[in-house]
């Protein structure tokens, strides 16, 4: 994966409405700001806490994003910090910002509390890398694609259900048309288009043809990944980076919870995996015609 550069986290006053502004990655963003502004100023959690007359424990919870933010709190800790007044002044309006449900909830009945965030963080990313190995992966799924997975994952879900996941699933993508969307760089394995069918001939058409599409897409990177490497890495991994200094998170999901891992070791770790699948696997050029091919499959 190469390199993308991203500023340290800006002041709250220099913060605009750009990706950085979905509520979840706000809130993370304040919280980093804080625990940059009490180091510098060199007060401890405990000495914090006393300020806004709370465990010790909730500065670490805010600073990292876990709980929902009062705006009162944040500009206590800004002018306990020495923060420019601009800050506390844009405070209020961000946490406001922060604190806003998401679109998908919505979707809440078939949105499980542990996806939310998955939701909230790709909103958000500046660089979304995925790698499937027994689905085209979710923000590249037509809706035909994503209703027959829907089916065959969820068999005692009735259509209301089917449709309702389909929706969400279809909402996530606009994402992918936005002036500031994310850079996605999606890897999968090649029996995805073969072997691995999902639905009838007529669905595999029209998804290789989206994929087909996607793959002119400026921000898309579409690469299949040899066989030989599908049991190395052995499970989806989507790793997302920000537009601004926060850490990256890896998702791991399995069919009934999923795990969010940030620590710098962790994401370190899936790194090392999935480079070598990106040098590896095929070229998009290379792709493009192994979809090409695909596609007579199912004509």
């Amino acid at each position: 994966m190469s390199a993308y550069s991203r500023p340290g986290i800006p002041s709250l006053d220099q913060l605009g409405s750009g990706p950085g502004s979905s509520p979840i990655v706000l809130r993370l963003t304040i919280g980093s700001r804080l625990r940059k502004l009490r180091d510098m100023a060199g007060y401890t959690p405990l000495q914090a806490s006393e300020r806004i007359r709370c465990h010790e424990s909730k500065i670490s919870r805010m600073e990292c994003g876990k709980v929902p933010l009062k705006a009162r709190d944040v500009q206590d800790l800004l002018e306990l910090y020495g923060a420019d007044p601009k800050e506390a002044e844009a405070a209020a309006g961000l946490v406001e910002q922060s604190n806003e449900p998401g679109w998908w909830e919505q979707y809440s009945s078939v949105v499980p509390d542990w996806f939310d965030k998955l939701i909230g963080l790709q909103e958000g990313a500046s660089v979304i890398w995925t790698y499937e190995v027994l689905l085209v992966p979710g923000l590249l799924q037509t809706p035909e694609y994503a209703f027959a997975v829907a089916q065959a994952g969820f068999p005692l879900a009735d259509r209301v259900d089917i449709e309702a996941r389909v929706k969400l699933r279809v909402g996530r993508q606009r994402i992918l048309s936005r002036d500031d969307g994310p850079r996605v760089w999606a890897l999968f394995d090649g029996d995805v288009l073969t072997r691995k069918r999902v639905g009838s001939r007529e669905v595999m058409y029209q998804q290789i043809s989206h994929l087909l599409d996607l793959a002119d897409h400026p921000r898309i990177t579409l690469q299949i990944v040899p066989e030989s490497f599908v049991v190395t890495a052995g499970t989806p991994i989507t790793l997302i980076r920000f537009p601004v200094d926060l850490p990256d998170v890896v998702y791991l999901e399995n069919s009934f919870d999923a795990r969010y891992l940030e620590r710098p070791r962790e994401t370190a770790h899936f790194r090392a995996l999935l480079d070598p699948l990106s040098t590896t696997a095929d070229t998009p050029e290379e792709t493009r015609d192994k979809l090409v091919e695909a596609l007579k499959l199912y004509r």
